[in-house]
């Protein structure tokens, strides 16, 4: 009855998408996740293709001493994109200039990063959709002919400049590949969408992060933490991280299969990777609107959670896993879902 008390107080404070320990988006206390990241391709687990090809890519381009032709990486939050862009360039032996499309906030600021590249060298841009169109306009050349077209003076005064750039490779990422322009997106000559992880990779991974941390973890405990990840390393790091806490708490030399369902219970993940957030959407259609339809808005209103925040960060695993449909109507809740919530379908 205790562990009851305690789990429902945390369901209560965990409603906030920012402090959802499932959430594939990245928050603060993932900083420590740095040290966890492969730095080789060797090291990088799952996405097989994806490291096949570009292994071919980045041995061909070493091989005739040019520059990486223009990478895109794009595809849900927390699988590793930003952590393959740093891959491609210890492998390349490439120097990093790292930034954001909200962070690029003038043409100049743009202009300085690409006149300051060495041959070789990586842009690389996170976020890479939220650039001002006016400012991307200044990359098509610059990724085209590697060249800068500047403006000196005004009106009357004003004169057109190109400046020659070296060489360089732009790595672009985005969890939203349709939002970027047509013409941005047809300059990137090496394109690559990560997909979510199998168990069996994510298993790899905790076992993996659990040595890099100092602390053995039995295979099962490192597949129960997989199971629950969603597909995604960054929840499967993030997990690995409070399950530990757990076994330190206990004064555990090991993370065993006891321990980690335990920590998983407290923290409200359940064996499908679930937390209270998902359950409520669920339970919210289920139960006031009888399964369904329902529109956005209108579940936005009944849940108390953002419209967006739905369609991007809670639906999408749900549809994944089968649990919800989106029809024109709107919303509706499959028998699986009703089987996972122990609920009847009336």
């Amino acid at each position: 009855m205790e562990n009851n008390g305690i789990i429902s107080r945390f369901n209560k404070d965990i409603l906030s998408q920012e402090d959802r320990v499932i959430t594939p988006v990245y928050r603060d206390d993932d900083d420590q996740e740095n040290k966890l990241r492969p730095k080789m391709l060797k090291d990088y687990v799952g996405q097989e293709k994806v490291k096949h090809n570009l292994d071919v890519y980045m041995h061909a381009a070493k091989r005739r001493g040019d520059a990486l032709d223009h990478v895109l990486l794009y595809g849900p939050p927390g699988l590793g994109k930003t952590t393959l862009a740093h891959v491609i360039a210890n492998e390349m032996g490439a120097q990093v200039k790292v930034t954001s499309g909200p962070a690029i906030e003038k043409a100049l600021d743009l202009s300085a990063m690409l006149t300051k590249l060495e041959k070789g060298d990586i842009l690389f841009i996170d976020e890479i959709h939220r650039l001002n169109r006016n400012i991307e306009e200044i990359l098509y050349p610059a990724m085209e002919d590697f060249t800068l077209d500047m403006v000196t003076g005004a009106g009357a005064m004003a004169s057109s400049l190109r400046m020659q750039l070296k060489h360089f490779t732009l790595i672009g990422v985005t969890t939203r590949e349709g939002m970027l322009s047509s013409p941005l997106r047809d300059r990137f000559g090496i394109k690559f969408r990560l997909e979510p992880y199998t168990n069996e990779e994510l298993t790899s991974i905790v076992t993996r992060s659990a040595t890099i941390l100092g602390i053995p973890i039995e295979d099962d405990a490192s597949f129960e933490i997989a199971r629950r990840s969603r597909g995604t390393p960054r929840i499967a790091n993030r997990l690995l991280r409070r399950v530990r806490d757990f076994a330190d708490y206990e004064n555990l030399n090991v993370i065993n299969l006891a321990v980690t369902r335990k920590a998983l219970e407290f923290m409200d993940v359940d064996e499908l990777g679930l937390d209270a957030v998902d359950r409520n959407i669920l339970e919210t259609i289920i139960k006031k609107f009888s399964g369904g339809p329902v529109g956005l808005d209108t579940l936005s209103a009944a849940t108390g959670e953002d419209a967006t925040t739905i369609e991007d960060v809670v639906e999408p695993f749900l549809i994944q896993l089968g649990f919800i449909q989106r029809t024109p109507r709107g919303r509706i809740c499959t028998l699986g879902a009703y089987k996972h919530l122990k609920l009847k379908n009336n």
